[in-house]
């Protein structure tokens, strides 16, 4: 049984926040808060299904009194209590707005036509152990797909937390959150950033900016590569875009302008050595300063750029170059106005190996979701990319395995196919025995060519059965070393994961 709250869909159209491991007044509370905070809650009536809560140490009137008042302070719509000792106090609930059912035992309200009305409702399931209330999460949830992607929601907290113990208090910090949340979800991680007070949040183009904001997010969110005709969706969702040409500067003045909007916020790149986008830091800034100080329809927030190579020592005298570029460039834009202008450099490995550059801010990407970009290593593990094993084949020497018949076997192997393919995010060159995963901690190559949905692997030495779980990268098996073996990054991996595969959100 998980060790751990998690958010799975369900059947009917319902959302399951599963915290059926442990039951009592501490637990419940922040389970009930979280439940508050879930995007889903919009149009979904709230329904909490809760058991006894034992060895309280305190006389059951009073605690039952207290609970029942805590239970309508976080705006429960239905409660349905499980147990003789929470049944037989059913008075202290009188009170309570929400609708409630009470039923002995689990098995009773599993047989109950309640059970069988549950539809389109937020679901806290929270109990104690021995009631089993697994059974009530493993019929409610939502079985589309043997393969799971698990987000450690506390990893993405312990992450941020190790970054932030290289700066100064005063430093800002912009979290990346694009390529939906590098692959992990970047409405769920964005939750947990907003929580965390980070100062800003980071997408690449305005509709995942207007998904955030639709969720609830009320953070500052950066938008990277604007495109001209989101300039109004701009406005009406307070995203503020990056701004690297004069070409975009005067386009948005004067889409501003149009819709009567001042002082909207920007953020401006300077290109120091990437060569990919951004003002020239020595050539433009003069045209750049009297362009921005014309007019009154957007005003700089803050400046930054790129380092190319923060992550390898190798180009130190470069990246000091391009810092010693970047200063002289804002220097003169923040000369140019009154207010703060922040200025940020360092990404994920600058942030570690340039703690002396990190100026007013910072931008953390790869290292919040668990790869450290200096070295590749995990430091708190985010992602964990799970199947399992549909089917087992006892192949004799000599027959080829998938399409193309690419791949004889030399030796009489067992065979397991299991569900998942490269429509699902698993890169076609780990086939044909260059990668592996893990069954049971094993490693297990992949065999012959990997198809859309289905791939094989080897598993002739493993002992294992149809059902078992398959790693196909967490703490065990790092996207990085699936990296290498193709010769990619890391990102790659992780933002590859199809949305097909379904995400369960845990917090230890």
């Amino acid at each position: 049984m998980a060790m751990r709250l998690e958010v799975k869909a369900g059947i009917r159209d319902c959302t399951l926040i599963n915290d059926s491991y442990n039951s009592d007044l501490n637990s419940l509370d922040i389970a009930l808060h979280f439940m508050n905070r879930r995007p889903e809650r919009e149009g979904k009536s709230k329904t909490l299904i809760l058991s006894d809560i034992q060895q309280t140490g305190v006389p059951p009137m009073m605690f039952y009194t207290h609970l029942a008042q805590m239970i309508e302070q976080q705006g429960v719509e239905q409660l349905v209590a499980i147990g003789p000792v929470i049944s037989a106090h059913a008075h202290c609930f009188e009170n309570l707005q929400a609708r409630c059912s009470f039923f002995p035992n689990t098995e009773s309200f599993l047989q109950s036509p309640l059970f069988g009305s549950l539809r389109n409702q937020l679901i806290l399931i929270k109990g104690a152990r021995s009631f089993c209330f697994e059974q009530i999460s493993d019929l409610l949830e939502q079985k589309v797909h043997e393969t799971i992607l698990e987000v450690n929601l506390s990893a993405i907290e312990q992450n941020l937390n190790y970054y932030r113990s290289f700066l100064k208090p005063e430093t800002k910090m912009v979290c990346m959150v694009k390529a939906d949340g590098y692959g992990a979800g970047a409405i769920e991680v964005a939750k947990i950033l907003q929580d965390h007070r980070v100062d800003y949040l980071a997408v690449a183009v305005a509709d995942e900016g207007v998904a955030l904001r639709n969720a609830g997010i009320t953070a500052n969110i950066i938008i990277m590569n604007p495109e001209m005709s989101t300039f109004h969706t701009l406005f009406e969702y307070n995203l503020e875009p990056e701004v690297y040409s004069f070409r975009l500067l005067d386009a948005l003045v004067h889409a501003a302008k149009k819709e009567c909007v001042t002082n909207f916020p920007i953020h401006i790149k300077l290109d120091t050595g990437m060569h990919r986008m951004g003002f020239d830091p020595l050539k433009d800034m003069p045209t750049l300063v009297e362009r921005l100080k014309q007019q009154n329809a957007v005003i700089p927030r803050s400046v930054f750029s790129h380092f190319v190579g923060s992550d390898n020592d190798d180009f130190d005298s470069f990246s000091a170059r391009q810092y010693e570029l970047f200063l002289k460039g804002s220097q003169q834009l923040q000369a140019a106005f009154h207010h703060q202008i922040l200025r940020h450099m360092c990404n994920s490995a600058g942030i570690e190996h340039f703690p002396e550059r990190q100026m007013e801010m910072v931008r953390l990407g790869l290292g919040l979701y668990g790869i450290n970009s200096r070295n590749n290593q995990l430091i708190n593990n985010v992602c964990t990319l799970r199947t399992t094993i549909l089917q087992i084949h006892d192949v004799p020497a000599g027959d080829s395995v998938g399409y193309s018949r690419r791949t004889f076997m030399e030796r009489d192997s067992r065979i397991a196919s299991i569900p998942i393919g490269y429509a699902d995010g698993l890169d076609r060159l780990l086939g044909r025995g260059n990668g592996y995963c893990l069954v049971n901690g094993q490693k297990a190559r992949y065999v012959g060519n990997i198809c859309m949905d289905v791939c094989m692997i080897d598993v002739t030495d493993i002992p294992c059965q149809e059902g078992d779980s398959v790693l196909i990268f967490g703490e065990e098996l790092s996207p990085s070393v699936l990296a290498e073996i193709i010769d990619t990054i890391p990102y790659e991996i992780l933002t590859g994961i199809s949305n097909r595969v379904k995400r369960v959100y845990y917090q230890e």
